[in-house]
């Protein structure tokens, strides 16, 4: 059996629990199992209880209070404190050697861009306890809409790419708040990007002075455009947490992760009469 990790990460409030909990419901649909694990110690369980909680270990609101820290700097001193009891991680995760885990990670973005602790348990996950892992970057889709938060969006999600060092799967959340015909078919644009195409676009009205005034933001533009280019790493999946269209993209999102997990690849083969078997108990 495989065992395959899905830290699923993001800036706070794109959405990540309401993703974590949809990928349970679609395992659950498939006769699937998976774990669902909270490595965010200010998080709460909803739709779905966590098997392992981070939380347990320490939690902000216990950091905070005795420390007198806020909220960022109790975040890192959480995961610092998680860096010296990686045995209790372990101890945790021992339970679980064959399943699917799901790690709701937090929403501070120094955590993915330039402080090693997230990295650290990411090469403690993979290397002590043979988990291959797969990470999930979400983006709030009417944010990107915008080109100028467009290119914010792509460098940041690129920035993680780069400093986890893990498969990465870029989706865009909430599409089910794209409601108008005319920003559906924009938001289209920015599923397979064309950086170079999208920085030629019609500028907005209310940019054209500002662009006018100060050519170096329109050669920033630019640069920043030719270097999403040049990586060529940033694609998106979209994902509609409405009920008529969920099973459809968290499918072809689940698809995407064992695929790059070889989760499929590496499930022990069944004996024809254990198929069988199977279909009589169905039935």
């Amino acid at each position: 059996m495989s065992k395959v990790g899905v830290m699923v990460m993001g800036p706070a409030g794109v959405g990540k629990t309401t993703f974590c909990n949809s990928i349970m419901s679609y395992m659950e649909s498939q006769g699937r199992t998976a774990n669902l694990v909270n490595l965010d110690p200010a998080a709460t369980a909803q739709e779905y209880a966590f098997t392992i909680d981070i939380r347990d270990l320490i939690s902000l609101e216990d950091v905070e209070e005795e420390l007198k820290l806020g909220p960022n700097g109790g975040l890192i001193y959480c995961f610092e404190f998680l860096l010296k009891n990686l045995d209790w991680l372990d101890e945790q995760i021992g339970d679980y050697p064959d399943d699917y885990l799901i790690f709701d990670c937090p929403g501070q973005i120094e955590l993915y861009s330039h402080i090693p602790a997230m990295p650290m348990v990411v090469k403690h996950i993979q290397q002590q306890l043979n988990f291959n892992l797969c990470c999930t970057y979400l983006i709030e889709a009417p944010f990107v809409v915008d080109r100028a938060k467009f290119f914010s969006g792509a460098l940041e999600a690129m920035s993680t790419m780069i400093f986890m060092e893990l498969p990465h799967v870029n989706i865009l959340s909430k599409m089910d708040l794209i409601k108008d015909t005319m920003s559906k078919r924009e938001i289209r644009k920015f599923l397979c990007p064309d950086p170079m195409l999208l920085e030629d676009d019609e500028i907005h009205d209310d940019q054209k002075d500002l662009m006018l005034s100060n050519p170096k933001f329109r050669k920033l533009n630019k640069a920043i455009a030719q270097l999403v280019d040049d990586f060529g790493m940033v694609q998106f999946l979209p994902l509609d947490c409405s009920e008529k269209d969920q099973n459809e993209s968290v499918r072809t999102i689940v698809a995407t992760i064992d695929n790059i997990t070889q989760w499929d690849e590496n499930q022990e083969p069944k004996e024809p009469h254990d198929e069988e078997e199977e279909e009589d108990d169905e039935e």
